[in-house]
């Protein structure tokens, strides 16, 4: 049996519903990760660009953006496990640049920031409080890195009761193996890994039922 045909006849992979009131979640599009003068940063101006336009479309519709990142204070260096396996994160101390969100993702002073500590934007943050605060029913998940932060936001999304929706093309990552590989797991598990033009289409249609409502 191949390996498509296992995971279709165990049930994965099936279509995600998508609802009316969708959030954008930019995940640790910050200069850290963003600007390669830095070890832990890869390149991702394209991804960036794609991402601005999904969000800048989603604010002119009232839909949240909110952006996270990930920012130590310099106590929690020594004492943070991950910090021991993943050793480059330490840099990212509050108040530097690292963990400044990177101005090409064209943020706003309207859009909301998430402080987090971990690799799921999810995990110790405000995020499930100010999607359910907004009503948020889909999430639509970009950023970096695609097998690391982006994944364990999109799992903590749909066990938070959120619908997922990841467009590939604003998701970056430091190798392509692991970018593919967790998308390809994304997909079947988790949420439906799609492409910026989708997403745009699909907003427009929100706007298109918002209008005829009206």
């Amino acid at each position: 049996m191949s390996q498509a045909n296992i995971y279709d006849t165990a049930g994965f992979g099936r279509p995600v519903p998508r609802g009316s009131r969708p959030a954008i979640i930019v995940v640790d599009f910050s200069y850290g990760f963003t600007d390669e003068q830095y070890p832990t940063a890869s390149n991702a101006a394209g991804q960036i660009a794609r991402t601005k336009e999904i969000c800048d479309y989603a604010r002119q519709l009232g839909f949240p953006v909110i952006f996270t990142t990930i920012a130590y204070h310099p106590a929690e260096v020594a004492v943070l496990p991950w910090l021991k396996k993943a050793s480059g994160m330490a840099n990212l101390i509050l108040g530097t640049r690292l963990v400044e969100i990177d101005e090409a993702t064209g943020i706003q002073p309207s859009d909301m920031v998430v402080v987090k500590k971990g690799a799921s934007s999810f995990f110790g943050s405000t995020l499930a409080t100010l999607l359910a605060g907004s009503g948020t029913d889909t999430v639509v998940i970009t950023g970096a890195t695609t097998s690391g932060c982006v994944r364990a936001t999109a799992v903590d999304a749909v066990q938070s009761g959120f619908n997922v929706l990841v467009p590939a093309d604003c998701c970056a990552d430091r190798a392509s193996p692991p970018h593919d590989a967790a998308l390809y797991d994304i997909h079947q598990k988790y949420g439906d890994v799609t492409d910026s033009g989708d997403i745009l289409r699909w907003l427009s249609s929100l706007q298109a039922s918002t209008s005829l409502l009206g």
